[in-house]
């Protein structure tokens, strides 16, 4: 399971953000750009034909909309970015417009496989449990507010300790702030306390308060990992860190993560319950 954050107040505020943008170049029914949609191979007819197919077909992703008109307003969203693609890709192909709205409908009604086609995740300065020279790396964008992250801290302690020597975790933050209050807070302490070597200490009490991450809770947390309060207090109270986790959050948006937690398996994004009856075996295969 995972918590998204799909028509959601986050979107509404994506919406709105993106209101004045749409207006100047013209609504999601006349544009002929579309965020993340890859036009190559398609000029004159063939780009008409495939703009026509994604105004009347819909967006699979509850949105109720268009797919032309999802990809307008909320350009996070994983599922209008697949379908516009499909549509350019199919027509690129050469396929008849009925093929590819067959095939829209088909998608619609196939699960998902459980690991999608690999993707560039940077890791570089985020905090990772497990040898540098794992084979098999486990990218996990989790909010410390989330009950399925909390519940999924278990799962991945014990891949990390049946697969001591192959497998590392690396942690990216994404708190879904418009559910979670406290989750950014969250975040930004986490970041703090790595800052004095001590992300993991820190991330661990976070889920075993869970719920609770108000303010005194991590204070308290910090004097008890021996962090310099005055410096730890000092980086959270001026958000020094709220940029990285932005960045972070704007990152699991462009690799499709519309929820918490996401994980990547060596750049694969996964999308079952994370547990280790499904994923060791995954994992045994990556080693193969």
């Amino acid at each position: 399971m995972r918590d998204n954050r799909t028509v959601s107040f986050r979107k509404l505020a994506l919406f709105l953000s993106l209101t004045a943008l749409c207006l100047a170049q013209g609504d999601w029914q006349t544009v002929t750009e579309l965020p993340s949609v890859d036009w190559q191979g398609l000029t004159g007819v063939k780009k008409a034909l495939a703009l026509k197919i994604m105004r009347t077909e819909m967006c699979t992703c509850g949105c109720e909309t268009k797919i032309a008109q999802c990809r307008v307003e909320d350009h996070t969203c994983a599922t209008s970015k697949k379908l516009a693609n499909v549509v350019a890709k199919e027509i690129a192909a050469g396929k008849t417009e009925a093929v590819i709205r067959a095939d829209l409908k088909k998608i619609a009604t196939e699960p998902p496989p459980v690991l999608d086609d690999p993707v560039k995740i940077s890791t570089a300065g985020d905090p990772v449990r497990g040898p540098a020279n794992a084979r098999v790396t486990i990218v996990e964008f989790s909010d410390f507010q989330c009950p399925y992250c909390s519940t999924a801290v278990a799962a991945t302690r014990v891949l990390l300790h049946e697969f001591p020597n192959d497998v590392k975790l690396v942690f990216k933050q994404f708190p879904l702030t418009d559910k979670h209050s406290q989750a950014e807070f969250g975040a930004e302490a986490a970041l703090a306390a790595q800052a004095q070597g001590k992300f993991w200490e820190m991330h661990d009490l976070l889920y075993a308060g869970y719920p609770d991450i108000s303010r005194a809770t991590v204070m308290g947390y910090a004097r008890k990992l021996g962090l310099d309060i005055t410096r730890f207090t000092a980086e959270v109270n001026s958000h020094k860190y709220a940029a990285r986790v932005a960045a972070e959050e704007k990152e699991g948006e462009s690799v499709d993560v519309a929820g918490t937690p996401t994980f990547f398996i060596n750049g694969k994004k996964f999308n079952e319950t994370f547990d280790e009856a499904t994923v060791a075996p995954l994992i045994r295969n990556e080693l193969k």
